[in-house]
Order: structure tokens, then sequence, then C-alpha cells
């Protein structure tokens, strides 16, 4: 499918890296200045976006929910709507963020908890909507973050495939034309057990969601997990960025600490980098080696005093080859090997790659025959 312009001038898709969002979330406990400082950080670490979390409390909430006392370590009020409200930044300071963030240079949005908010994001030209787990069964609130145009970030957590191909039905195939979207595997624990995250479901929302582009938000500890999501093709993670984990809010113990963060995003660009490409071919970086270890493959003894064979080409130390004989061209590359007649596979030095004793028989090896 199309690369996605997610934000301005920064496409997702094949060929393009991983987009890291740096989810900020409540983990700001309800501090402008703290917030501003997250944003920093995560831009100095290279995340790609910082993303709030924002609602409007009697849109979302009923009044017995807001009333109703709340206690525990975590809360910041002894009534819901209380410790709900300390953790919403108003309108103004959300300004006073998005303009923050565009001083230091990196996007920010932030996810749509109700209509409402899904409104008010908008008309605050935020490049993309983000719809948690929490919401992904709201589908009048997916139908009205859709309109809006912008791309949508929708995550999966606490769904099951039924559910999420109905949401992709919903803003891909019901929408003309269809939302750009993208598509998270999430699991909803904090932290989430590595048995329980299923990174296979990104191969499956790979198949069955064409025209959707796929990612992982985690909530597990560490980054190894997230880093495979990358490995497995992911164009999108999300994870927690907090400055303390033993702070208040239950978001912080899965978080990742700046230094973390950091080494997210170092490990993703070198894993892109070492994914490389699917032909086989000789590395430039082989050379010393090969000059070393490597053999002209012609059978004949080497020659007194070094040097070149009859018909040989340029030597290496001790009179080896500096390509290897696949490749007589010299060239540090390859054809892909074609499907022949017979079952078998050209070999890239010529003839095929025959399989002795028939395909999966014990003991079958691969040979080349000229």
């Amino acid at each position: 499918m199309e690369p996605l312009e997610l934000v301005p001038g920064r496409y997702i898709g094949e060929g393009q890296p991983c987009f890291i969002i740096a989810e900020i979330g409540q983990n700001h406990q309800g501090d402008v200045e703290l917030a501003k400082n997250l944003i920093l950080r995560a831009k100095e670490c290279g995340a790609d976006c910082v993303k709030f979390q924002k609602s409007s409390l009697k849109d979302k909430f009923n009044r017995h929910a807001l009333a109703r006392p709340y206690s525990g370590p975590h809360a910041w009020a002894d009534a819901y709507g209380a410790h709900k409200e300390h953790l919403e930044f108003s309108r103004e300071e959300f300004q006073e963020l998005q303009n923050y963030a565009r001083e230091v240079g990196i996007p920010l949005t932030a996810s749509a908890m109700d209509i409402p908010t899904v409104e008010l994001l908008d008309e605050l030209g935020v490049p993309f909507i983000k719809v948690g787990s929490g919401d992904v069964h709201n589908l009048p609130l997916l139908r009205r973050a859709a309109a809006t145009g912008r791309p949508l970030v929708v995550s999966s957590g606490m769904s099951d495939i039924e559910w999420v191909s109905r949401v992709y039905e919903e803003l891909s195939a019901a929408q003309d034309p269809p939302t750009p979207l993208v598509i998270l595997q999430c699991t909803s624990a904090y932290p989430t057990p590595p048995e329980h995250v299923h990174l296979r479901v990104l191969d499956t929302y790979a198949q069955v969601f064409p025209h959707a582009h796929i990612g992982y938000s985690g909530h597990e500890l560490g980054i190894h997990v997230t880093v495979a999501a990358v490995a497995r093709g992911a164009r999108v993670v999300e994870r927690h960025i907090t400055l303390n984990k033993s702070w208040k809010g239950s978001d912080h113990a899965c978080s990742l600490e700046p230094h973390e963060l950091r080494e997210l995003v170092e490990a993703v660009r070198s894993v892109e980098a070492a994914l490389g490409s699917p032909l086989k071919a000789f590395q430039p970086s082989e050379e010393p080696c090969f000059l070393k270890l490597g053999k002209d493959g012609s059978g004949r003894p080497e020659p007194e005093g070094g040097g070149d064979a009859a018909g040989g080409g340029r030597r290496g130390e001790g009179g080896r080859a500096a390509r290897p004989p696949c490749d007589p061209s010299g060239r540090a590359g390859g054809r892909v090997p074609q499907p022949r007649r017979g079952g078998g596979r050209e070999h890239p030095g010529g003839g095929r790659l025959v399989r002795r004793g028939g395909l999966g028989a014990p003991g079958a090896r691969v040979s080349s025959e000229a």
C-alpha cells in the first residue's frame, strides 16, 4: 500500500523508518512544566512524536461516576472526578504544550476519549488522532474521528479479531475515501506478560487489513519485545515515557525512562539497518576476511610465488581470489535464483540446485549441477 504521511514530512510504510511515539499520557502528574520536560526528553531520545491523553470529563463520565469515592496508591483526590480533573490540561494549557513542542521540534498529538475532544483536537490542528484501546468499541467516536479526515491510529487492546475487523470495515471499506488508518496490536495489561503480547497478530493484521498500516503499542517491561515488533513489520510503535518509574500513577511502572527510550530508538534503527535486503550477496565488509580465508575454487594448486593462475583473476593474500567464484562479474551482489523446471533453482554460478533424495527425504542434501 502507499506510504502514509502521519505527520508533516514524515511517512510510514514500506521502505520508511518505523515511527516511534513517546506516550506521555498522564505521566505528567498534572504539571505543565513536567509535561514540557517530558516533551524535551522525548525529543532528545530521538522519538518521532509525543502524545498525551485528552478528555472532556463531563462528556465521558456521568455524574455518578465522577462523584464516586476513589482511593489507592495512585489517587490524586478522594473522588474519581477530582482525581481525573487533576490530570487534565485545559485547552489553553494544551496549546501551550503544542507551542513548546513546536519550539523544540517534535510533533504533538493526543488520544481523544470522547467526541468533544475529537473536535477540539481537530480545531487545534494535531497531525493525527489516536483512539486508545478503551475507546476502540466506541463506533460513534471512531466515525467522528474519521470525519476529520486526519489519519487515525487505533489501538486494539481488549478486543478480538472479529471486533477489530468490524472497526477496519467501518473506517476503511465503509468510508469514501478510506480513512488513513494505523491499527496497533496491543494488550491492555500493565505491565503485559510476554506470553500475552502475541506479536504474530501483526502478521494477521497485515494479511486481513490490506488498507491499514500495522503497528504495536506496548506495555511490557523493557524494550526487547518492542524491538521484535519492528523486526516483525510494525510501522509504528508506541511506548510510555516517564522520568521515574516509582512515581504515583498506574502507567509509570511499565513506562520507559529516558535512557531506556534512547536505547529503544537506537535498537530500532539498528534492527532496521540489519533487516537489509532479501537478496543474499557478497558484502564489501567481507572483503578482508575473504582475502585472508577465501579459495579460488579452481582446484588447481597455487602457482609458485603467488600471483595469478592462468585464466585467474585478481588475487589476495596467498594467491586467493578477491571475489567468490560464484560471482564471476566481481560485483558485490548477484541474481535472485529463479525457479527452473524439475523443481530445482538456478545456482548463481550456473546450473541447478538439486535436492538429493527427494524433497524432505531423510539425509537430503543440496548440490550444484552444471
